[in-house]
């Protein structure tokens, strides 16, 4: 595949990723706040304790991911994240002219799908759902955030090395168990920082929110870069280690 039929499948992965994953967020804020279509039921966050919502977020996540990896995995590999690309390229698995063309591709696709969500839903998807941004919760510090971020995408790494980058893993599992993976993290740490463990994932609601409706939330876009791609790089460099023979 060339690189840029390769860089083409991780925006269209990336913009997949955020439109089904980050629209959830979106939703759900929506729902709770009365702004969605009719809800009989009342339910939304705060009704279910926040748990039950982060459960179908997070399972919103899993599903999106799983197919992303099932239908373009073979094409790019499905990274759909710059902190798992940047980790491939520390560990000299991934040229560094492919990881740049692969952030770009990722960005740009995490933003187009924050936009198409707002075009979608209307503008209480970004004035209510902010479009599913993620920030630190009340009480949670910076470097809490930055914490919680690295070790839920230390799991995440972790778990694509040991299914989907080593050669030693069965076939056919990978996007499963990398989706549900994902939806775990973020049933256990949403409720902390959003759980991201993805710039790109963050990138593309923040600029919606940005140029949308003036809301800036740039000053937390440290956490979900600095805590993902540590965690990623850790990550991969220890199962490297922990593999070798």
């Amino acid at each position: 595949m060339s690189l840029m039929k390769k860089s083409v499948a991780e925006l269209v992965g990336t913009f997949l990723l955020v439109y089904f994953g980050a629209g959830s967020a979106a939703i759900t804020l929506m729902i709770s706040k009365g702004s969605s279509p009719p809800n009989p039921f009342n339910i939304g966050i705060g009704a279910l304790g926040g748990l039950g919502d982060w459960v179908a977020i997070g399972l919103a996540f899993a599903l999106a991911i799983s197919a992303v990896i099932y239908s373009l995995g073979r094409i790019s590999g499905a990274h759909i994240n710059p902190a798992v690309t940047i980790a491939l390229w520390a560990t000299k698995r991934f040229a560094t002219g492919d990881m740049v063309a692969y952030i770009i591709a990722q960005m740009i696709g995490a933003a187009l799908a924050s936009f198409a969500f707002a075009a979608t839903v209307g503008m209480d998807a970004v004035t209510v759902g902010g479009l599913g941004a993620t920030a630190p919760f009340p009480g949670i510090s910076y470097s809490q955030a930055i914490l919680a971020e690295a070790i839920g995408t230390f799991l995440l790494m972790l778990t694509i090395m040991g299914v989907a980058v080593d050669e030693r893993a069965p076939p056919g599992f990978a996007g499963l168990i990398i989706g549900l993976t994902v939806g775990g993290i973020i049933t256990t740490t949403g409720n902390i920082a959003g759980s991201s463990l993805n710039p790109a994932r963050t990138f593309g609601p923040y600029l919606g929110d940005q140029i949308l409706a003036g809301n800036s939330l740039w000053q937390y876009f440290p956490i979900y870069v600095i805590g993902p791609i540590a965690g990623a790089v850790i990550a991969a460099f220890l199962y490297d280690y922990l593999s070798k023979e």
